[in-house]
């Protein structure tokens, strides 16, 4: 049996016992580490002068996911969209199709894609018809949103561009018209249809969640 005094210096040992193990075992447990990031929204339709406040969520190693409330860096790819430390983002202007939102913490990235829809309702095309010849130089057709912004739209700015019938011998590529603004210029090369014109077509979102589109017609000729 224990005496009172084995008994006290038994517990003071098994005491020491333990905290020196809790210690010990300090470096064997880590903390619950941030394994990865998520932007919330992960991708938005964004209106000119419009706000969205960003959130950044994380996933730890327990596999367990929390909002991150501090320590996030935020950043834009784009002057469209502009964002503050906080993660409130606003729409500025539209001179292209997308924005890339980046959360960062802890040396983690998460990201988001913003598509930038301008005040477009309705659009128009110039010219409306226009002659395209085989291995000359390209033809300009400006295609113009209204009320806008963005002023002139191209697929460099979030517009989509159709030609119909489809022929990799009669392309269009964003460029400038005459006056310097951006137009779609359209060129033909050796084999393009000079039979029925070819149709270019472009289209454009409006706030309202339709589609703006306007359409032109390209006759190609021989050299």
């Amino acid at each position: 049996m224990l005496t009172g005094r084995k008994l006290a210096l038994t517990l003071a040992f098994t005491v020491l016992v333990a905290v020196a193990f809790g210690v010990s075992c300090k470096g064997f447990f880590t903390g619950n580490t941030l394994q990865s990031v998520a932007i919330q929204p992960s991708t938005l339709d964004f209106q000119v002068n419009a706000t969205q406040q960003f959130s950044a969520w994380g996933t730890y190693q327990d596999n367990t996911r929390s909002q991150i409330t501090s320590g996030v860096v935020w950043t834009s790819d784009s002057p469209d969209v502009t964002i503050t430390a906080g993660g409130l983002a606003t729409a500025q202007i539209v001179t292209s199709a997308a924005a890339t939102i980046t959360g960062s913490a802890q040396g983690l990235n998460g990201t988001a894609t913003v598509n930038v829809i301008g005040d477009v309702t309705s659009m128009s095309v110039s010219p409306t018809t226009a002659t395209v010849t085989v291995n000359a130089p390209g033809v300009a057709f400006t295609f113009t949103g209204s009320p806008g912004p963005p002023t002139y739209i191209t697929v460099g700015n979030g517009g989509t561009l159709t030609i119909t019938p489809s022929n990799s011998d009669f392309t269009c590529t964003v460029g400038t018209d005459a006056k310097g603004n951006p137009a779609e210029v359209c060129q033909a090369i050796t084999n393009a249809s000079t039979g029925s014109p070819y149709t270019i077509t472009m289209s454009y979102p409006t706030p309202s969640g339709g589609t703006a589109t306007a359409s032109a017609k390209a006759n190609i000729s021989g050299t």
